[in-house]
């Protein structure tokens, strides 16, 4: 299953691919309202081009842009903050009040990045990162909100993945922009009896418990939809955030078990991940499975072995 680069999603929200890595990896919402317009997630800045082609196919102007929202400052999600500024004038950054300082200096992003992909696939996936101005950066509270056009987004803090991450709550499509919160669902995971979900657990911040505190505030306001950054809308079941939570438990258990040999510990975690995807979906494909979650294994892996040292401290 391959994800239209571009779909209305209803309630004035449109899902545009981030041209990362491939189509149906990461995408950006587009929020209308009015005349006014929202942008939630940046990607980088190789995804300016095709998001500029939409909004002019759409009719709309940079100066209508009137906010630009990571959820967190991982550069899939945030790479292209600082380009979209430049790109969209009349635009306010919102961002955690932890992020916010590497957004405007992004030197640690990128070296941190550097350390984990190498030169040469950052220079591939990222391009430049250009610093965001001070001055156009809005740090946003546990709680605040924002209306546009009477459009009303409320901001919580949600530990867990990352500590400088916020979800979004967009009160007319009872809907979160859950970042990375609600865990990773490609096109491919759809449709196979049950949509498939699982977690992202990369470096360097994931904490399980506040993992789990993080999905229960979600369930608490009864949302009807997530806007996942990977990828596109997913309605909201109980069951999908009870799957996030059993596999967050196996992943803990698996890196303590095998955390010294990062090989081994990908490998035990795709193994275990391909057996949930075989209980959907029996007749799966595991070699287009494995092809597909080698690169987020890989850095859940590393994420869990992170967590693991700090634990240990």
């Amino acid at each position: 299953m391959v994800a239209p680069l571009c779909q209305a999603m209803g309630f004035g929200i449109t899902c545009i691919d981030a041209m990362y890595v491939k189509p149906g990896v990461a995408c950006l919402y587009l929020l209308e309202q009015g005349d006014d317009c929202a942008i939630v997630e940046t990607g980088t800045c190789l995804s300016i081009p095709y998001l500029r082609m939409v909004l002019k196919d759409r009719g709309i102007t940079p100066a209508q842009v009137r906010y630009v929202i990571p959820t967190h400052v991982h550069l899939d999600h945030a790479g292209g903050a600082g380009a979209m500024l430049q790109a969209f004038p009349k635009a306010e950054l919102l961002v955690h009040p932890r992020g916010s300082r590497h957004l405007i200096d992004p030197g640690r992003l990128v070296t941190g990045a550097k350390q984990v992909y190498g030169k040469a696939l950052f220079d591939e996936l990222y391009g430049p990162i250009q610093p965001a101005e001070a001055d156009r950066v809005r740090e946003m509270e546990d709680g605040d909100s924002i209306s546009f056009a009477g459009r009303d987004l409320v901001f919580r803090h949600t530990r867990g993945h990352a500590e400088h991450h916020f979800c979004i709550w967009d009160e007319k499509s009872s809907g979160w922009f859950s970042g990375d919160m609600f865990g990773v669902s490609y096109p491919w995971c759809r449709g196979i009896g049950e949509d498939f979900v699982f977690p992202s657990t990369t470096p360097n911040q994931f904490d399980p418990e506040a993992f789990v505190v993080s999905l229960r505030l979600l369930d608490s306001y009864q949302p009807k939809r997530m806007y996942m950054t990977h990828f596109g809308a997913l309605s909201y079941q109980d069951g999908k955030a009870q799957l996030l939570l059993e596999q967050l438990e196996s992943h803990c258990d698996l890196a303590v078990a095998y955390g010294e040999d990062r090989d081994y510990l990908q490998e035990r975690l795709m193994s275990s991940t391909i057996e949930r995807l075989r209980e959907i979906d029996p007749d799966g494909d595991e070699q287009l499975w494995r092809s597909e979650l080698g690169f987020d294994m890989q850095l859940n892996a590393l994420g869990l072995q992170d967590w693991l040292q700090r634990v240990a401290r």
